[in-house]
């Protein structure tokens, strides 16, 4: 930091005599990604140098690609340096592009999806110029990573426009809204139709419940049914393709990488209903029941375990922000739910585990029954042999968590003081930061309320919650800005008072869960 100023003046100095240089001067591009790395470094202070970097930006950002039409005769004639691509049109003409100016723009681009990522406030001023250079370059297709850095900023430029207030922020949107619909449903490359397609369930989010008019939704309804059409057409060509006589290894493995592209846009399919359900909730789900039938598809037992994972995600997300109205849909997800916690990918465990736990936290009286059933179901995987190896902890933990949840907000339909002993003795949860955390929340209730199986005959049970309090605290589940840490701090500190249980606490934990201990009632 303290040569921060010095290489700065050095790098205002370059900038200077840049702009007297060519435009594919080499120099451009890895100034426009020194600038970035400074601004890495200097976060917010970087603002009083922005307005001289950003105009040289801007234009790279918008300069037009050099383009040409040419006689296949002078194509010949022209050196492969010269930086210039071409593609034949005909037996006479080919069109050509200059690629070198391509890397530049993409370069810049990207760099303003920075500034406007890190910088927001400092950023505003340049908002509305970066909006309208950024929302034509979705259809630039010259080059993909323009596209991946256009989609990229909306949402950072969102975030920027929301500083200025609503009636701002709308006119924006209102601007960025039709394109980026459009361009789910036109972009030719799956790389750059994930970025799209995650950009678009990040922009609901930032501007929440109501964004999208009747129109926008009807052809985003029609656009995403056309997506999960297209992945249970493609699953059938390949399978056509795996009974053909040319079917060899190679064509496995290309068949493979293509079922990869299209479970990746599924999942971004997942995002954008994550993102509607999580913001418009019940309201959205009239508009959703086009798409029903396909989700369901997703789900049954014959279909590929991604499409299960994925479907029961979507069904997971119903239930937890449109509950208890989430009801209606049970019959099709109740035995999916249930059977797919048997299923030998830990993946569509974990959405299984996931999603009866939310019934249990959001999903209102109805949901019982199926709590009660789901109980043993959830304790066979926890006990499993190998349920804590790397490949399963996740998914385990999902079941703990959800046991957990059943305890605390369906208590009428469980055994709470038979099944508490062991969902203690289950703890911690390392892996799973978010259910870990609701855990450990759980845990401050049953203390501060003085569970009698919790605290255990002459509290006996309390070793073992302050370890598994100390390591909360080395796993980094514990944050500070959580009231959940003031509580767990509080916890320690109460145990404390009694000179004798607090020795046989710490008699029993090593050194580091020690210092986490100190450190936790020091900050907390």
């Amino acid at each position: 930091m303290q040569d921060a100023s010095n290489v700065m003046q050095l790098l205002l100095k370059t900038q200077s005599d840049l702009n007297n240089m060519e435009d594919d001067d080499p120099q451009t591009s890895y100034m426009v990604s020194a600038w970035a790395r400074m601004c890495k470094i200097l976060g917010k202070d970087f603002q009083q140098y922005l307005p001289l970097v950003i105009e040289p930006l801007i234009k790279t950002a918008s300069a037009k690609p050099d383009v040409a039409l040419l006689d296949t005769q002078d194509v010949e004639n022209m050196s492969d340096d010269d930086g210039w691509q071409f593609v034949n049109l005909g037996d006479q003409q080919s069109f050509g592009i200059k690629t070198s100016g391509l890397e530049a723009k993409a370069t810049a681009c990207q760099m303003l999806v920075y500034y406007a990522k890190e910088l927001r406030e400092g950023f505003v001023e340049y908002t509305e110029q970066v909006v309208k250079l950024m929302v034509p370059l979705l259809k630039f297709y010259f080059h993909d990573n323009v596209r991946v850095a256009a989609a990229e900023s909306m949402p950072f430029l969102l975030e920027c426009a929301r500083i200025r207030g609503p009636e701002y922020l709308a006119q924006m949107w209102q601007f960025i809204c039709d394109p980026l619909i459009k361009a789910i449903g036109t972009e030719p490359d799956t790389d750059v139709l994930s970025e799209i397609m995650n950009s678009f369930a990040k922009s609901i989010e930032v501007m929440g419940d109501g964004c999208l008019n009747d129109e926008h939704l009807e052809e985003l309804g029609g656009i995403l049914k056309a997506k999960l059409e297209g992945h249970f057409k493609n699953q059938e060509l390949r399978q056509v393709k795996r009974q053909e006589e040319n079917y060899d290894q190679q064509v496995e493995m290309s068949l493979q990488d293509e079922d990869e592209c299209d479970v990746y846009i599924l999942t971004k399919v997942s995002d954008i209903l994550h993102s509607l359900f999580s913001t418009y909730r019940e309201k959205i789900l009239p508009w959703f029941e086009q798409l029903l039938p396909l989700i369901v598809n997703l789900i049954c037992s014959s279909r590929p375990w991604p499409d299960r994972q994925w479907g029961l995600c979507i069904f997971d997300d119903i239930i937890e922000h449109c509950s208890p109205t989430s009801f209606k849909y049970v019959e099709y997800f109740r035995w999916p739910m249930l059977l797919n916690m048997r299923d030998n990918n830990p993946e569509v465990r974990q959405a299984a585990a996931y999603g009866l736990g939310v019934m249990a936290q959001f999903g209102g009286d109805d949901y019982r029954s199926l709590c009660s059933e789901a109980v043993p179901l959830l304790v066979k995987v926890i006990k499993c042999a190998n349920s804590k190896t790397k490949k399963n902890v996740i998914a385990t933990e999902n079941c703990i968590s959800a046991i957990g949840k059943i305890l605390k907000f369906k208590p009428n339909c469980v055994n709470v003081d038979e099944v508490l002993p062991h969902w203690l003795s289950w703890l911690p949860l390392h892996e799973d930061k978010e259910e870990a955390i609701q855990t450990l929340s759980f845990l401050c209730d049953l203390i501060e309320s003085n569970h009698p199986v919790v605290i255990g005959p002459n509290n006996s049970n309390l070793p073992k919650i302050i370890s598994i309090i100390a390591e909360g605290k080395i796993n980094e589940t514990i944050n500070y800005e959580d009231p959940c840490a003031k509580r767990l701090a509080n916890v320690v500190r109460q145990v404390q008072t009694s000179e004798d249980l607090w020795l046989e606490c710490v008699s029993q934990l090593d050194d580091e869960q020690q210092e986490a201990l100190e450190e936790l009632i020091n900050f907390a």
